[in-house]
């Protein structure tokens, strides 16, 4: 039974490298087929349903099984306001006059950099604020600059200025404030002196406007200062601090700034937080409904000008932006830093205590089967409500509750199931980052209890990958090729990584022992300058051997019967519990090397519930020209999925990842939209995604390229040019003549990969 597939139909080219405008051509010809998006089955094995769909990268389990999508008692927090305050929490900052008679500034910084100089996303904004009837009450401050070319005839892009919305109009009140760094945490700090001196008011409001990332790396890109970097949390919130005012609501119109950390760092100064958990649409916040409401009513009650704000973007977003992740949540500042702190660290502690009394494999399968936000981008952010309860604990139960009680409303697109609208750093794809982040949460003050618990699991999981024999690759899949056919391969059933059951136990505990006592790590991303971790995480040797042993997947076991004549992988449930993700490559031959064509999570399974590798030799297709297609997540509300995948490419020139989705209305698919990619390091903040591309605009495909020995040769043109057109095809292609591969990628507990044996289409 084939599921969550793509269609078939169409030609194969592949070019050169995309420094250059040469290209070789292969044409084979394909038929057409109809798309489908079916749920995974595994027939009437036994094989368990949730744990399979996880991996899957589905992200909740197939209602058709009786296995529920949200919450075991059907809980959801979107689209209910919540106007309740939790007893013992403080007053709010922000005392409201009423009836109509408090004024307000509202302070927009307005970083506009790539986003309006390609986009114009922020002349887009100004207009939608410029469109509102805005009252003598209310005082729209906007500071711009970091950007080297505004889509507008009135901003400059020399110096950075303040203006004054009007009906109608901007006013220009300060013409030439410098060349300020925009993600420098003082010239944020004069905006908010400025405008508080200047225009006094019973309400101060704040608005972040820009790329975000979130608790990583924070808020901002200057594109007139690239190596300025970004204004990390603890930035945020001195800036916010030095500033001296105390705000009616923090917003960031920014991708992923709905984060616990900057939550907390934020509730000393504020009342309220507006943010999203996931990457922004272009289309941002849509700001003349509510400014209207706030000019009609300038005593509005937050928490219903916040609804108006999370209703307007969303419901906007779902016209201008169809397709693309969509959510918004408004936070309660003061009942956040009341009831959070102590379920927070009864959490944390239970956790650590699941992963000293051997359930890691509890902790890894509850952190892999949550939501998580702007995957392909590692930054290991997922919904703590999410995995709290996932956790199943009393403890993670308890801290879910507390954290639905401080989220006032939220909302979501309708794929964005288990978004319930704050997230949190927990390690999964990137160990390197965890030694930054305790310094993050050390320097804003909060639980030393949560710094203890992601640093044991980043050790378990850090002695997990070692053990298993170190970073891999599709590397080293190709190193053992010698092209043609399956006869270049040698005899080994599974590339990338060795089963630590092999291993014996006097090595492994010198190995975990060696890694506790900080000698090397011999893993790519994790050096003696990011790995305290490991020394300061107060796990024994023994503790984390016997977790190795109990919860390691036996590699051995990931090998193809082909005694039918098909390629069927049998596992046991036992085994299935061990892989965390689970995705399929294909990679096509062209006599020279291979094309990287991508990852889906399209698999077959027989109706016993085994893995059957064969495959149909078609991929995914744009106007019939095949591309590399990387699933990001599939999901599942009701009898409904939601697939989204990213395509690289150039736009116009500019590199970018397409968003290509697939609905329930949209079986077939379409392009949702496109998202810059900063392949050079340019920044590490998450650019809001383009709303759709226009008639006239070229795709060029691109793809990684690899030689026979497993050498990485840069990305690649893939076939030919595409002139946008108003309706763009987007079905499965035969990849034409040629060598076929397809390759199984597993990941156990631990976030190591393993390759099948290739399989020659």
């Amino acid at each position: 039974y084939t599921g969550l597939g793509h269609g078939s139909g169409g030609s194969l080219t592949y070019g050169g490298s995309s420094g250059s405008s040469e290209y070789t051509t292969y044409d084979s010809s394909g038929s057409s087929g109809d798309l489908s998006s079916s749920t995974v089955s595994a027939g009437d094995s036994g094989i368990d349903l949730s744990s399979l769909s996880d991996l899957f990268g589905i992200g909740v389990t197939n209602t058709a099984a009786g296995i529920s999508t949200g919450w075991n008692d059907g809980r959801d927090n979107r689209g209910v306001l919540n106007t309740s305050v939790a007893t013992g929490s403080r007053q709010k900052y922000t005392k409201l006059q009423g009836g109509g008679r408090d004024t307000v500034t509202l302070m927009i910084y307005m970083c506009g950099t790539d986003l309006e100089q390609k986009s114009g996303m922020g002349t887009s904004d100004l207009g939608e604020m410029v469109g509102a009837d805005i009252s003598d009450h209310v005082n729209v401050l906007v500071y711009t600059g970091g950007c080297t070319n505004w889509r507008n005839d009135v901003v400059s892009a020399k110096t950075n200025q303040i203006y004054r919305v009007r009906k109608g109009g901007l006013e220009r009140l300060v013409a030439d404030d410098g060349d300020r760094v925009m993600t420098d945490p003082a010239t944020l700090t004069r905006f908010i002196k400025w405008s508080a001196s200047n225009f006094p008011a019973s309400r101060y409001q704040l608005i972040f406007w820009d790329h975000g990332s979130g608790s990583l790396q924070g808020y901002g890109y200057d594109q007139k200062h690239k190596n300025a970097g970004s204004m990390d949390l603890t930035q945020i919130r001195d800036a916010v601090k030095n500033g001296g005012v105390k705000f009616d609501f923090i917003g960031f119109d920014a991708c992923l700034m709905a984060t616990v950390e900057n939550a907390l760092a934020l509730s000393d100064y504020a009342d309220y937080l507006i943010a999203s958990e996931e990457t922004e649409p272009g289309t941002g916040w849509y700001y003349t409904n509510w400014l209207d409401s706030l000019s009609d009513n300038t005593s509005i009650p937050t928490t219903e000008l916040g609804k108006q704000i999370i209703d307007d973007f969303v419901d906007v977003s779902a016209r201008k932006a169809r397709g693309q992740d969509t959510t918004l949540s408004l936070v309660d500042l003061a009942e956040l830093e009341n009831t959070f702190p102590t379920a927070f660290s009864d959490f944390a502690k239970d956790t650590c205590e699941l992963i000293q009394e051997n359930a890691y494999k509890t902790v890894s399968s509850a952190r892999s089967s949550s939501r998580e936000f702007a995957s392909s981008n590692r930054l290991d952010q997922v919904d703590l409500t999410d995995l709290a309860w996932k956790m199943g604990t009393e403890e993670g139960r308890a801290l879910a509750n507390v954290l639905l009680g401080s989220i006032k409303y939220n909302r979501t697109s309708s794929g964005m199931c288990n978004s319930y609208g704050l997230s949190i750093y927990f390690p999964g794809s990137r160990l390197s980052k965890v030694d930054s982040m305790v310094g993050t949460y050390r320097s804003l003050g909060i639980d030393s209890d949560y710094t203890k618990c992601i640093q044991q699991y980043a050790a378990v999981s850090t002695s997990g990958q070692v053990a298993s024999g170190g970073s891999t690759s599709i590397f080293d899949l190709l190193s053992n090729y010698t092209g043609g056919s399956s006869s270049g391969y040698g005899s080994s059933s599974v590339y990338g990584g060795s089963s630590i059951s092999d291993m014996g136990t006097d090595l492994l505990i010198d190995l975990v022992g060696s890694l506790l006592s900080g000698r090397s790590v011999p893993l790519d991303d994790i050096d003696e300058s990011n790995s305290h971790f490991l020394k300061e995480c107060d796990l024994t040797t023994d503790e984390i051997v016997h977790t190795l042993r109990s919860d390691s997947l036996d590699s051995n076991k990931l090998v193809w019967d082909t005694s039918t004549g098909l390629h069927i992988m049998q596992l046991e449930q036992e085994e299935w519990d061990k892989v965390s993700q689970l995705t399929v490559n294909m990679l096509f031959d062209d006599g020279e090397g291979f094309i990287d064509l991508g990852e889906d999570n399209t698999f077959t399974f027989t109706e016993t519930g085994d893995l059957q590798g064969e495959m149909d030799r078609t991929w995914l297709s744009i106007n019939n020209e095949v591309v590399a297609f990387y699933h990001i997540s599939t999901t599942m509300e009701g009898d409904s999925s939601t697939t989204v995948g990213r395509v690289p490419c150039l736009l116009n020139g500019d590199r970018v990842n397409l968003i290509i989705a697939f609905d329930a209305q949209n079986p077939y698919g379409y392009i949702a939209g496109a998202r810059y990619d900063y392949v050079e390091g340019e920044t590490e903040t998450l650019a809001k995604a383009m709303t759709e591309l226009k008639p006239g605009d070229e795709l060029r495909f691109l793809c990684d390229y690899y030689s026979y020995n497993g050498t990485y040769s840069g990305s690649h043109y893939l076939g030919n040019p595409v002139t946008v057109e108003d309706v763009m095809v987007i079905s499965n292609t035969d990849v034409g003549e040629g060598g076929a591969l397809i390759t199984y990628h597993f990941k156990d507990l631990y976030g190591q990969s393993y390759w099948t044996e290739p399989i020659f289409e």
